[in-house]
């Protein structure tokens, strides 16, 4: 079996400790501060989570010679390229989020750790709060709804991206380390991906197209957000489903 340890990664002294308890060959970090519009309210806390939090981690790391697997976002880029995203395009992140998660990367990459970012976007599960679960309640609970059309990427069901951490482990692929894109393929809107979200539920709701500027937030959001996979796809050997594929299984899971 194995023993659940709680501690607070904004606290070095408690990762230390919990590292030099047990042997650890793989640390997942799966924290975040994920409110986009908060962050811009509480960059602190977006800080120690997303950039404090990622150096505690990689240094206790490095200490103890494990591998940081370490989840990053789209939101590192600024949205405004017409073709998908490669690793090494420079990053010009536009909130507080993507500031903060940019922040986080570097300080993984120059900890002298060995490390394994995979940059996803537009994740959603059965869990926890995101566009999917918030669609299906909202469209539930009102005849019509406005979704923005002028912002585009990849949704990706995020046990996709368990699976392909799962795979890197038990296959030991550990070692091919750097940096990574990882999303669902495909490209659409938050308009279309909320359309498809009320077709596959069997909710009847109108849902209408609005600019960003109708709908406005306290961060700004990218307009362009796909990411290339190519290298994830080579270097692990996988193919990736497409997003709608993806999102039927969610929904079956959620159920009515």
């Amino acid at each position: 079996g194995f023993d659940t340890v709680y501690l607070n990664i904004i606290h070095n002294d408690e990762v230390k400790a919990a590292l030099s308890k047990y042997s650890v060959d793989v640390i997942v970090n799966c924290a975040a501060y994920t409110d986009v519009d908060g962050a811009e309210e509480h960059p602190m806390l977006a800080t120690l989570l997303n950039q404090e939090a990622a150096i505690n981690l990689a240094y206790a790391a490095k200490e103890s010679d494990a591998v940081l697997i370490h989840i990053s976002t789209d939101y590192v880029f600024d949205g405004l390229s017409c073709v998908p995203y490669i690793e090494s395009d420079t990053k010009r992140p536009l909130s507080v989020y993507g500031t903060t998660k940019a922040a986080g990367e570097l300080a993984i990459m120059w900890s002298g750790c060995k490390y394994l970012i995979f940059r996803t976007a537009w994740l959603y599960s059965p869990f926890g709060s995101n566009f999917v679960k918030t669609v299906r309640r909202v469209a539930s609970e009102r005849s019509s709804m406005k979704v923005v059309f002028d912002q585009v990427g990849t949704p990706t069901y995020a046990a996709d991206l368990a699976e392909l951490i799962v795979k890197v482990i038990d296959e030991q692929m550990l070692d091919r380390r750097g940096l990574y894109h990882f999303t669902d393929e495909g490209v659409t809107s938050w308009y279309d991906f909320a359309l498809a979200i009320c077709s596959l539920s069997g909710i009847d709701c109108d849902i209408r197209p609005c600019r960003s500027e109708e709908y406005p937030t306290k961060a700004v959001r990218p307009n362009y957000s796909v990411l290339d996979k190519t290298r994830v796809k080579e270097t692990f050997g996988i193919s990736l489903p497409h997003w709608l594929s993806s999102l039927q299984k969610c929904i079956s899971r959620l159920g009515d």
